[in-house]
C-alpha cells in the first residue's frame, strides 16, 4: 500500500485556554481530492497550516512523504491596484520560468490571452486561474486551495471545480480544499472531511451528508436540500462565466449540485446562491 502524501496523527493545538485542534488525525492520498468542510472558525485553515508545517501542534505528529512539491492558492490576493504587474511577470516573482512555460501553464488553466494584461485588470475567475497556472510551474504533488472560488459567480465556480479536477487528473497530484461551496464541490470530491476543531466524519459525499454529525452540525434541511446530478449542454463559458458557443457540435458535461426545484439550464443562480446561504447559517 502506498503511503499517504501527509499524515497527521493525534494533533492537539490550544491557542490560549482554546482547544483549536482535538485529537486530529487525516491522511492525503496521492491523486485524491479531500475538501474540508465546516463552519466559521471550525480550525480548518489551521488544519492546514499545521499540515503544511506552517503550524506546530502541541502534541501529535504530522509526517510528509520525502521531496513533497506543495502547490499553495491562498484564498484571497492582495495587489496594489496602482503597481504594475503582468500576468508573465506574476508568474516569476519568486521562480524563473521562461515566457513559454508560462504560457504553457496559462494554457493549462484557460487563460493564455492574459499573459501579458495587468493583475489589476483581472476578473476574480481570471485571478484565480492565474494563481492556478503559478502552482502548476512547480508541478505540485499536492495542490492546496483555500477557498479557491472567492469572488467568482456561480457559474464561474462550476467552472474552476472541474478545471481543478482535470488538473488533478493530468498531474496525478493530490487536492486539498477548503472550500463552503457545498452544493457545487460535492460532485468534484473523492472524500469530504466534516471537520469542527475535530473530525466530525469523513468518507465519500453521500455518505458524509448522512451521517448524525453532518446533519447535526449543518441541519436535516441542509443535507436533504443536497442533491448530486450531472447534466449536458452544448456550449461553453468564458472566464468570467458567460456562455459561449462551444462550436464543436458535442455535449460538455459538468458537475452541479442543486437544491430541490432548480431547473437543470441557466436560471437557477438566485436559487443556488440562496441554497448555499441556507446551508451555511449555523443551526
Amino acid at each position: 500500500m502506498t503511503a499517504p502524501l501527509i499524515e497527521g496523527r493525534g494533533l492537539i493545538l490550544s491557542f490560549g485556554n482554546e482547544r483549536v485542534l482535538d485529537n486530529v488525525t487525516l491522511s492525503i492520498n496521492a491523486g485524491e481530492i479531500m475538501t474540508l468542510i465546516g463552519p466559521n472558525g471550525a480550525g480548518k485553515s489551521t488544519l492546514v497550516k499545521t499540515l503544511l508545517g506552517l503550524q506546530s501542534a502541541d502534541q501529535g505528529e504530522v509526517i510528509r512523504k520525502p521531496g513533497l512539491r506543495i502547490g499553495y492558492v491562498p484564498q484571497k490576493l492582495a495587489i496594489d491596484q496602482v503597481l504594475p504587474m503582468t500576468v508573465k511577470r506574476f508568474l516569476t516573482l519568486t521562480r524563473s520560468a521562461s515566457r513559454g512555460d508560462c504560457q504553457k501553464v496559462l494554457e493549462q488553466v484557460g487563460a493564455s490571452h492574459v499573459i501579458d494584461s495587468q493583475m489589476s485588470s483581472l476578473s476574480g475567475g481570471e485571478t484565480q486561474r492565474v494563481m492556478l497556472a503559478r502552482t502548476l510551474l512547480l508541478r505540485p504533488d499536492l495542490l492546496v486551495l483555500d477557498e479557491p472560488t472567492q469572488g467568482v459567480d456561480v457559474t464561474g465556480q462550476a467552472e474552476l471545480y472541474r478545471l481543478i479536477d482535470d488538473i488533478r487528473a493530468e498531474l496525478n497530484c493530490a487536492v486539498l480544499m477548503i472550500s463552503h461551496d457545498l452544493h457545487l464541490v460535492m460532485a468534484k470530491t473523492d472524500q469530504v472531511v466534516c471537520f469542527n476543531r475535530h473530525v466530525c466524519c469523513s468518507g465519500i459525499p453521500e455518505t458524509v451528508r448522512q451521517h448524525p454529525e453532518y446533519r447535526s452540525l449543518f441541519g436535516d434541511r441542509a443535507a436533504d436540500a443536497i442533491g448530486i446530478y450531472t447534466h449536458a449542454h452544448d456550449h461553453e463559458h468564458d472566464l468570467a462565466g458567460h456562455v459561449v458557443d462551444g462550436g464543436d457540435g458535442h455535449d460538455h458535461h459538468h458537475g452541479h449540485v442543486h437544491g430541490p426545484g432548480c431547473a437543470h439550464g441557466h436560471h437557477h443562480h438566485e436559487e443556488e446562491i440562496d441554497e448555499k446561504d441556507r446551508i451555511w447559517r449555523p443551526q
